[in-house]
């Protein structure tokens, strides 16, 4: 009955997502272009935003380096950002639902101010510590999520979130050659200030085009006196049928595969003898991979089978993954395997973002997605220490045996296991 309860319980709303949309005719036309405007524009955003950051972490090793910094303390420095936008992830997504998603995308785009700024100044070791810190609100991905979870209907929802890919695949492209670009040509603190000036740019276009109330009143249940840090709030979110379960799912499917990323600058130079320059290609490589596969494949996959067997399949293939890695041996090889682990990430990424926000009410969507943001900074964080230790006690091909065990294990609990879905058929 409860499957059938959420069943109905999504039905009305898209019901109510219908209703709202077709609002006396003509205001609904319009409010619809005002609504597919905002959504353009939350993609530009996430665009920008990603364009930047990517480019300050090609540009970051050598400045790092220059400051006089060693590998061991450029791992801490990579963990203060992983551990800094793990902890802001859960708080930020309170923040989008409790003041709104224009004012959450505001305080994503100034804090990408105050960090190059900061980062622009960095002539010290103790101010480039520093620079990482506003770091805990830097979170335009989300931000773009929340804008998308709000203005769609839940059957539009997994589409339009899978195209947020493509602004992520563009953001590696653009902003890697343009970090390389602008630090070779006119000095290594050019990209700091050009990052600088595009997310005071991007404050404006949050402040300008995305609408002050994306969602509508009446979902705003009781929020205002419930507090943003409040860990009792995130926690209770967990217990909706369904959450933790796909939760799961979502941090230990990609985790093996998320540590050999993590390790892969060392990798690259050790296992496959690449240079930097040859490594920045294979960056290239994986943003257009990205691009193809969320923008194109998971879109058109997302209208025709239902979340439950793309959740399985995503495991799936996240098994063949694991075993195309454990035997592995040049970048071919990667390059070949990358094909199947991009399809299984982007497919695994938006389903179970796609799921978890409908598992919840709408009100709490924010938290949700702040929540589901924070699984790679985690990655990020534990990923240099567990990642280090398999790499020199067992080697490459650790990583992928790790992952086919693992997603073996996942796939038969995925098969066995009756987990209620919301959205059984996206229409």
């Amino acid at each position: 009955t409860r499957t059938m309860n959420s069943k109905a319980s999504s039905g009305g709303e898209e019901e109510v997502s219908a209703m709202r949309t077709e609002t006396l005719g003509e205001r609904g036309y319009s409010g619809e272009v005002k609504r597919g405007q905002a959504i353009l524009v939350a993609y530009l955003i996430a665009t920008l935003e990603l364009t930047f950051l990517f480019m300050q972490m090609g540009v970051m090793p050598y400045l790092a380096k220059s400051l006089g910094l060693d590998s061991v303390g450029f791992g801490y420095l990579q963990t203060t950002f992983g551990v800094l936008q793990l902890v802001g992830g859960p708080i930020f997504g309170r923040f989008a639902d409790q003041f709104g998603t224009r004012a959450a995308l505001i305080l994503s785009c100034a804090s990408g101010s105050a960090f190059f700024l900061l980062m622009s100044i960095s002539t010290s070791i103790p101010l480039l510590f520093l620079s990482r810190l506003p770091a805990v609100f830097m979170h335009g991905l989300p931000g773009a999520q929340k804008v998308i979870t709000d203005l769609t209907t839940p059957s539009q929802r997994a589409d339009a979130l899978g195209k947020l890919g493509l602004c992520f695949g563009i953001g590696i492209i653009i902003g890697s050659a343009l970090g390389g670009v602008l630090s070779t040509k006119f000095g290594i603190f050019v990209p700091t200030y050009v990052g600088l000036v595009g997310n005071l740019i991007n404050t404006m276009i949050a402040m300008v085009w995305i609408p002050l109330q994306a969602k509508p009143k009446s979902d705003h249940h009781d929020m205002e006196n419930s507090n943003v840090f409040s860990i009792k709030e995130i926690l209770r979110l967990m217990k909706f049928p369904g959450v933790m379960e796909i939760f799961i799912v979502k941090v230990f499917a990609g985790l093996p595969i998320g540590l050999f990323l993590v390790m892969f600058s060392i990798i690259s130079m050790d296992f496959f003898g690449l240079e930097a320059v040859e490594s920045g290609y294979l960056m290239s490589y994986f943003g257009v991979l990205q691009m193809v596969i969320q923008g194109l494949v998971v879109g058109k996959l997302t209208n025709h089978c239902t979340e439950r067997t793309l959740l399985r399949l995503s495991v799936f293939v996240f098994a063949g993954v694991g075993l195309g890695m454990a035997l592995m041996r040049t970048v071919w090889h990667y390059c070949i395997v990358a094909v199947p682990l991009m399809f299984a990430f982007s497919t695994l990424g938006t389903i179970t973002d796609s799921i978890l926000t409908k598992a919840v009410p709408s009100s709490d969507t924010g938290t949700m997605l702040g929540i589901c943001a924070s699984v790679q900074p985690l990655t990020r964080t534990i990923g240099p220490t567990i990642g280090g230790v398999l790499y020199k006690q067992f080697g490459v091909s650790s990583f992928g045996y790790l992952q086919l065990i693992v997603n073996i294990g996942l796939f038969i609990y995925l098969l066995k296991s009756k987990i209620p879905l919301r959205e059984v058929k996206n229409q």
